[in-house]
């Protein structure tokens, strides 16, 4: 400790918990974050559930370093807690206890239900309640998985599968998996390894993953150990303020060597209702009231919860016009559009190419609008209104993925990539990054057992002849191409 930093003692902490008054603990430190309040994402509320105690636990896992000094001006920092001070209290088991029991041997794991399962024990509930949660009635989350088991398969027999290939190219890329993690927030509140510890695990398997907007470590941090020829993406969702989301394009430009696209999600321009994370908001929140704001403080919608919190201040004006003129302002990194939920609008990110080099067909894994369609659903609409998609741009699918047999579904049907989100965090909570290697490990091994018994011995010779989509078929949109707003439809293909 420097000589001239003050010790104030815990008491006079816990005196500072009013939106007049604010103070919390911070690995050590005590802050006055009072005139902060109307000025924190998630709202004061968050904070002035944590005033006058330390708030170190909650805070660290979901804010990357650098954010104190971002924030808060050096003034705010009064000096440090006093040790003597602080009661030392008993109680149940710790996290910390709890963590040291260990996971079970990831090779005991033999399916991303055992890793989810093992994972729900392990993690802070409010973490499993961020992962889990989805909007509503979370019947598109449901919807997203099921709809795979009524994709039936069609093994060929007397065909040499002695060699199997599950690598493939992606955005020019060469990867060990048609498999990538798709961008998953806060991972740090699963298990310290965090995005990083996501990063080392795929760089095994030579996987690509999509750094979420939302990580809990900087993007340096989450590249620092990358393998030689491991390719990143990094999601952006653009903030109302253009400066936060021009600076961040400027500082992944500069890390070209690492990011190699940007993934522009469009299918959350407002946080769905999720009332599983939601309700953790409440939770040891006596002192404060569910509705109480700051004066000059913007109201918030729902309940709150992490998600919530991350998703304020995110831009809802985007449109294929504007948008897309100013993304080619502040960057020259290939664009991969996630959230296309229909056939129309893969048709016309397919006609903004080469500056669009990717789509990823998305509910937002059933987290915003409830009762939307899956993405197998969107890829058999693409089938069957505008297949030259198809040669375009790459089409990549991401919600429900549970089995590899999901993954060489969605591949036979055209997908060039799959994505997991949940599947990695839920890794990350059974076991850091040994558990997203297990995820990794069973992914693949349960793909290729599936290629091997179809007959297949490289995802490029899969198609709709090795899968029945009748039952599915049924159900798609059947409401006409709807593409005549962009042209007569005979002239489509050679708009395309």
């Amino acid at each position: 400790m420097k000589m001239s930093e003050k010790l104030i003692s815990a008491k006079e902490v816990e005196k500072h918990t009013t939106s007049d008054s604010c103070w919390v603990v911070l690995y050590g430190n005590v802050y006055d974050v009072t005139k902060f309040l109307p000025e924190h994402p998630g709202g004061s509320k968050i904070i002035l559930q944590l005033a006058g105690r330390d708030a170190t636990e909650e805070y660290d896992p979901i804010h990357p370093p650098g954010t104190l000094e971002e924030n808060l001006k050096p003034e705010a920092k009064l000096g440090r807690i006093d040790p003597q001070t602080i009661a030392k209290t008993s109680g149940p088991e710790t996290k910390e206890e709890k963590e040291e029991e260990g996971p079970p041997p990831m090779e005991s794991l033999l399916n991303l239900n055992e890793i989810e399962e093992v994972a729900t024990k392990r993690m802070p509930e409010k973490a499993w309640a961020y992962y889990y949660s989805a909007s509503d009635d979370q019947i598109t989350k449901s919807f997203n998985n099921a709809v795979y088991k009524e994709i039936l398969l069609r093994p060929r027999v007397f065909v040499d599968c002695t060699n199997c290939d599950t690598s493939t190219s992606l955005l020019g890329h060469r990867v060990g998996l048609p498999i990538f993690v798709a961008p998953a927030a806060m991972a740090r509140l699963g298990h310290p390894d965090g995005e990083a510890g996501i990063a080392r695990a795929c760089a095994r398997f030579g996987a690509l993953q999509v750094i979420s907007n939302n990580a809990s470590m900087t993007p340096e941090q989450v590249v620092a150990d990358a393998a030689p020829g491991q390719v990143f993406g990094w999601q952006l969702y653009v903030q109302n303020d253009r400066a936060r989301s021009e600076a961040m394009l400027a500082r992944v430009n500069r890390m070209r060597d690492r990011f190699k696209f940007v993934v522009l999600t469009l299918d959350a321009p407002a946080p769905g209702k999720r009332e599983l994370d939601e309700k953790q908001n409440f939770k040891n929140a006596t002192k404060v009231a569910s509705g109480v704001k700051t004066d000059d403080e913007p109201s918030r919608p729902g309940g709150g919860g992490v998600g919530q919190q991350l998703f304020f201040g995110t831009a809802s004006d985007l449109t294929w016009k504007v948008t897309l003129p100013w993304l080619a302002k502040h960057t020259d990194l290939p664009i991969v559009l996630k959230g296309v939920h229909t056939h129309e609008d893969a048709f016309l990110a397919a006609r903004h190419a080469p500056q669009v080099k990717a789509v990823i067909l998305s509910n937002h894994g059933g987290r915003a609008l409830d009762t939307a369609s899956p993405p197998v659903y969107t890829l058999l609409e693409i089938r069957k209104y505008c297949p030259e998609v198809f040669d375009k741009i790459e089409v990549w699918v991401d919600g429900g993925i549970k089995r590899g047999t999901d993954v060489v579904k969605a591949l036979a049907l055209g997908a060039r990539a799959v994505g997991v989100g949940r599947a990695a965090l839920f890794g990350l909570g059974a076991g850091g990054q040994a558990g997203v290697e297990r995820t990794l490990e069973i992914l693949k091994a349960e793909t290729e057992t599936c290629m091997r018994l179809l007959g297949v011995q490289n995802v490029s010779e899969l198609g709709p002849r090795h899968i029945n989509t009748s039952k599915v078929e049924r159900d798609i949109f059947n409401g006409g191409a709807g593409l005549e707003t962009f042209g007569l439809w005979d002239k489509v293909k050679s708009k395309l």
